[in-house]
């Protein structure tokens, strides 16, 4: 089995990656949902029903552990995960279905470096998240 990109770089971290965790990395490269552990095992237990939910989430932890994979709490009482990427990107949460939509915004960005700075710092990082309902 070719290691995911993602396994690759836990592995180049220090972490021991077996074949479960291997298809817990491939599982998360694939989503673009930002799935919660029980999703990642469901999709798992379909490639491999040997799989524990206690390995998915032990897998999740050590990712996130490594600043491989971030952790979101989108207000639903689920840990939502989503691989770490070089680009940044903020989201936007319906309420009433609970799908995440990721976007950029150069403008936005310009904005909070120049509130940032207003108030004498200087932005390191920073996350939002906005949450709405679609316009009936």
């Amino acid at each position: 089995m070719r290691k995911s990109n993602l396994a690759k770089r836990a592995s180049h971290a220090g972490a021991m990656i077996t074949e479960q965790r291997q298809l817990v990395c491939r599982i998360m490269e694939r989503s673009h949902d930002h799935p919660d552990a029980e999703q990642v095992f469901a999709r798992a237990r379909d490639h491999d029903p040997r799989i524990s939910l206690a390995t998915v989430y032990r897998t999740l932890k050590t990712l996130s552990d490594l600043d491989l994979v971030i952790t979101h709490d989108f207000g639903d009482n689920r840990t939502r995960y989503e691989i770490k990427k070089e680009d940044h990107h903020d989201h936007l949460i319906c309420v009433a279905s609970g799908e995440v939509i990721e976007f950029r915004d150069p403008e936005l960005e310009r904005l909070k470096k120049k509130i940032a700075k207003r108030l004498g710092y200087e932005l390191e990082s920073h996350s939002l998240e906005l949450y709405g309902r679609p316009k009936s």
